[in-house]
């Protein structure tokens, strides 16, 4: 069973208050939660008004306040440009492109695990010592390398979450 959304109620003092933890929580707070892979839902405490899509707008337009460049300049005058006219077509080659490079990245995963494994047998099978250690010291450059690989492609990731 899916877990229930955290439901954050917005004052009209703007403060937004975490129902499931009983505390007032900021934006960078939430956007800490959808990190940890959480779902939220906001709503205003008065009306019951979905502000879900509101509030996560905002904490992409703070991190942009904030120097993180997550939207290039020039995308950003596109998008107010051409505005309804593109939205289908926007939030469609978006979602396909967010999916195809998550696709991306655990197939890097998977390869490296599978890669790691098929190493790892062969070093067992392998009896002199210094051909293990060579091999060893070769896997771990690999192994480093791959990781180097995958940080970089998480970093993405996470800044295309923010």
């Amino acid at each position: 069973m899916a877990e229930e959304p955290i439901l954050i109620k917005r004052y009209e003092n703007r403060k937004l208050y975490d129902s499931s933890r009983s505390t007032y929580v900021t934006l960078e707070e939430i956007a800490g939660l959808i990190r940890e892979g959480r779902e939220i839902r906001v709503v205003d405490a008065k009306t019951n008004e979905d502000l879900t899509k509101s509030t996560l707008a905002l904490i992409i337009l703070e991190g942009e306040r904030h120097k993180k460049n997550l939207l290039p300049l020039s995308f950003m005058y596109q998008l107010i440009k051409y505005g309804e006219s593109i939205q289908g077509v926007f939030q469609q080659y978006l979602s396909s492109g967010f999916d195809a490079f998550l696709a991306s990245q655990n197939e890097a995963h998977k390869q490296l695990r599978e890669w790691t494994e098929r190493r790892i047998g062969k070093e067992a099978t392998t009896s002199e010592a210094m051909v293990e250690r060579d091999e060893e010291a070769s896997l771990k450059d690999e192994v480093d390398k791959l990781k180097q690989k995958l940080e970089e492609l998480d970093r993405r990731l996470h800044e295309g979450k923010n």
